[in-house]
């Protein structure tokens, strides 16, 4: 095995803490694989400087880093209220009147007119992050009766959620559209949609993403769980964010869901990304709580992707620091002896297709033949995918011309990319990947090395070849 190589990739948030470019390489150099840019926090001129500053560094690097961009979505808010604060207490009545601003005490403002065509008696409301909880009494056109579950002081333009209402409007706002237009003409790799509630949501954005960049389905609403193997079967990969899902969702029911989302995305082939709160506490603090290092050692045994950071790099005292504990805590969960047993025994369906069974006879293959690795030959990225999905135990090399192709896999479990000028044929390619993984020292002479690819050569999605070679 590959010593110190970590499987699990760490999407680290940009921000105020991590933008400039000296940081940026200190992340890459500590352990970050992908960043994310939140737009619920980035204009315009904020999204073409982080973008600009992430590409100089991996050049600088000649490390592909991969970019996703995550949606701000359909953020539903109250508007403003009374002295812009009112203080709400349980069994109070209060009403929800359908303007922008409010001068009365028992009112507070909702100026969404889509929530009062679609709300239902009996539906609960939570406000700041369920720090407010509200049950639906009566529904006109202009104003909701409710009655007060969970008081509390309540500010102006706080968030709203709406755990057992579907809003009939797509998850994409005019706003989102722009970020997905800028993003793309800037480069980034991946875009994050948020608050889908069906599987429609990713076909209005597939509209509009001219060049195919991947989708991040975002899970976060109940109701998109009604909907979870059709989602991830239209999006390229999944995020648990587990912060609004804690919302709407019973909070005790979060963890269960976690697994089950995992489960499906490996299931189908599709990175998957566990985030919110991972390492929250090292936002101001050097050291993290000792729940929070189970939690992120509890993703990476479920075999998550993935692992995010937000707060902790975006605005956090000690990125660096953040970045460097989730890498140790994820090489010392994959390190731990039972780790690949439990990732072997989580995948109970293969897709009946020739790539999957390539795929899981390459795993099996490198077991047996007590290989160093396998190696990918790929356009699109689809035979690392793929091999990924396994889980196998030996490093995965990614070899592909595309630039683009080795950043989309910087979220993809396991997968090492190398981007290489194309090759005339398999020969070449073998002979070019040989030099390569002897001067890394990720192979000696006499190691058999398996190898996958597609034939034709330069034909995206066609793994159909699965080949041993001895190092020599």
């Amino acid at each position: 095995m590959i010593k110190n190589y970590r499987k699990t990739k760490i999407l680290a948030t940009i921000g105020p803490s991590s933008e400039k470019i000296t940081k940026i390489e200190k992340l890459i150099l500590s352990g970050v694989d992908a960043f994310r840019i939140n737009c619920s926090h980035t204009n315009e001129l904020q999204l073409k400087k982080y973008i600009y500053n992430i590409r100089k560094v991996e050049k600088k690097l000649n490390q592909p880093i991969g970019i996703l961009i995550d949606l701000q979505g359909p953020k539903l808010r109250i508007g403003e209220i009374a002295s812009n604060k009112i203080n709400l207490k349980k069994n109070q009545i209060i009403l929800l009147v359908n303007k922008k601003k409010s001068s009365k005490i028992d009112e507070i403002p909702l100026p969404e007119q889509k929530i009062f065509k679609n709300i239902k008696v009996n539906h609960p409301i939570f406000i700041d992050d369920g720090k407010i909880k509200l049950k639906v009494l009566s529904v006109s056109k202009t104003t909701i009766k409710t009655k007060v579950i969970l008081g509390g002081a309540l500010k102006s333009k706080k968030g709203l959620n709406l755990p057992n209402t579907i809003l009939k409007n797509s998850a994409l706002t005019s706003l989102d559209k722009k970020n997905v237009r800028d993003g793309i003409k800037l480069g980034i790799d991946w875009i994050a949609l948020s608050f889908i509630q069906s599987p429609d949501d990713i076909k209005d954005l597939r509209k509009i993403c001219v060049k195919n960049t991947p989708i991040i389905a975002k899970i976060e609403k109940p109701s998109a769980l009604n909907f979870i193997k059709d989602i991830t079967k239209l999006a390229d990969g999944l995020m648990i964010a587990r912060g609004d899902l804690g919302v709407e969702l019973p909070i005790q029911d979060v963890p269960g869901w976690q697994k089950r989302i995992i489960r499906e995305a490996r299931i189908q082939g599709k990175p998957v990304i566990v985030s919110t709160q991972m390492l929250e506490s090292m936002t101001y603090s050097p050291t993290p709580t000792r729940a929070e290092v189970s939690d992120v050692a509890t993703a990476v045994f479920e075999g998550a992707d993935a692992v995010m950071l937000s707060g902790e790099s975006a605005v956090g005292v000690n990125p660096e620091l953040a970045v460097k504990m989730m890498k140790n805590i994820a090489l010392s969960a994959e390190r731990n002896p039972n780790y690949n047993s439990i990732l072997s025994a989580q995948l109970e369906e293969t897709p009946d297709s020739t790539p999957d069974a390539i795929a899981t006879a390459a795993s099996t293959l490198a077991t047996e033949l007590n290989s160093p690795m396998i190696i990918c030959y790929t356009q699109s990225g689809s035979t690392g995918i793929k091999v990924s999905r396994v889980r196998p135990q030996q490093l995965i090399l990614t070899v592909t011309p595309i630039i683009k192709t080795a950043r989309k896999l910087s979220l993809v479990w396991g997968a090492k990319c190398l981007v290489q000028k194309d090759a005339s044929d398999l020969e070449e390619m073998i002979k070019i990947t040989n030099v390569y993984s002897k001067k890394e020292k990720l192979t000696s002479v006499g190691d058999k090395i398996v190898i996958t690819a597609g034939l034709p050569l330069k034909k995206p999605g066609t793994t159909n070849l699965l080949r041993v070679v001895k190092v020599s």
